[in-house]
């Protein structure tokens, strides 16, 4: 069967799996200024929102209830006051990262959801496994079916313990994407992480996330960085060469090290990056999103191997390079993450889509795991 017979029946998001979560910016509903002393007014809070949160860049906006939230009901509220003020049209995903399942503020957080439904894409689920196993993500499922099947669960893997629970966890349709929550992980582990190396220092419980990810179709969003860059990187700058141009000259260390960590975790097959500070966004956005020009060389190998007849079998020289099948994969990859970052243009998607039509269906999912076919 080939994808064609999928197109004229599937949503084509459900085929392709949807929107990915990309940048994941943090963004606290009620913050505690330093200065003062004191955290922010309802209406301070309000205003804050207002002036930021409704044209962020990020990919995903995500709304800590959890750990960096100490004003936990004023946030709520704020919530229920706010979202519904947000554009429908928006270009970005809603989460909301609520408390640990069968606490008494993960209850609250769920009448929270209940009322906000209309304006959430996503649940991140704190803590997830820790205490009642993969019952807690059943539950959650369950819940949805009741108030909006169309939310998604993001688990967090914070503990050895979830780790090992990967499978069953990433089992429920709910589950797309799956977060490594490497400060709380490392603690549990009694690993010290630098800043610089964290990667390196977590890369063997990385790889066990992603192997198991890759087995269940699921996507992993990376950690944290704890750098924050004072000079923000323009957003003009989206070629490779422009961004290290950039960073030679204008960067700060601080660039250059969350730069790199984003470039390795894109490398690494990340479906998306939680970052804590809007600085960070480009920076990290750039690293995950293919760049125009990378798009438009991966459809011109795409066209050559189509002209020659090796999408599926063959090989062929370009730019000096010999290329076969699975490089036609990587390339149609990076179309298809294109496209679920929301950064591909119309008519590359259509060459995409037509690509896929050429494909069977188990080459498909060799490719790209991410939908249901």
């Amino acid at each position: 069967m080939y994808k064609h017979d999928f197109l004229t029946k599937i949503n084509e998001d459900k085929v392709l799996g949807g929107a990915w979560p990309g940048i994941q910016l943090y963004y606290p509903p009620v913050k505690y200024s330093p200065a003062q002393g004191v955290y922010e007014t309802m209406e301070q809070a309000a205003e804050r929102l207002r002036r930021h949160a409704h044209n962020t860049p990020a990919n995903t906006l995500l709304f800590d209830l959890e750990d960096g939230c100490r004003q936990k009901d004023m946030s709520r509220a704020l919530l229920l006051q706010e979202l519904p003020h947000f554009d429908p049209n928006r270009k970005f995903q809603v989460a909301v990262r609520i408390n640990p399942f069968l606490t008494d503020e993960y209850q609250k957080d769920l009448e929270m959801i209940r009322d906000l439904s209309d304006h959430i894409d996503v649940i991140i689920l704190a803590k997830a496994g820790e205490v009642y196993g993969a019952a807690e993500i059943r539950d959650l499922s369950a819940w949805l079916v009741g108030v909006d099947s169309s939310i998604t669960i993001q688990p967090i893997f914070e503990h050895p313990r979830s780790l090992k629970l990967a499978a069953d966890i990433m089992q429920y349709d709910t589950v797309k994407h799956v977060v490594f929550g490497i400060h709380d992980f490392s603690k549990a582990m009694a690993i010290h992480l630098t800043p610089e190396n964290w990667i390196h220092e977590l890369r063997t419980y990385f790889h066990m996330i992603l192997l198991e990810a890759r087995i269940a179709g699921k996507g992993v969003i990376g950690g944290v960085e704890v750098l924050i860059n004072k000079n923000p990187m323009p957003e003009e700058f989206i070629e490779p060469d422009d961004v290290r141009r950039w960073l030679d000259l204008h960067g700060e260390r601080e660039s250059s090290v969350v730069h790199q960590h984003a470039v390795e975790e894109a490398q690494m097959g990340l479906t998306g990056k939680q970052v804590i500070h809007p600085n960070h966004i480009h920076l990290c956005k750039v690293a995950f999103t293919p760049s125009p020009k990378q798009i438009t060389r991966n459809v011109n190998i795409l066209k050559a191997a189509i002209d020659a007849d090796a999408l599926q079998g063959g090989a062929i020289k370009f730019e000096g390079e010999m290329l076969d099948p699975p490089m036609f994969g990587k390339a149609l990859q990076t179309l298809l993450r294109a496209n679920s970052l929301r950064a591909l243009a119309k008519d590359d998607k259509a060459f995409a889509m037509k690509v896929l039509t050429l494909l069977p269906v188990q080459v498909i999912r060799e490719n790209w795991p991410y939908g249901v076919v």
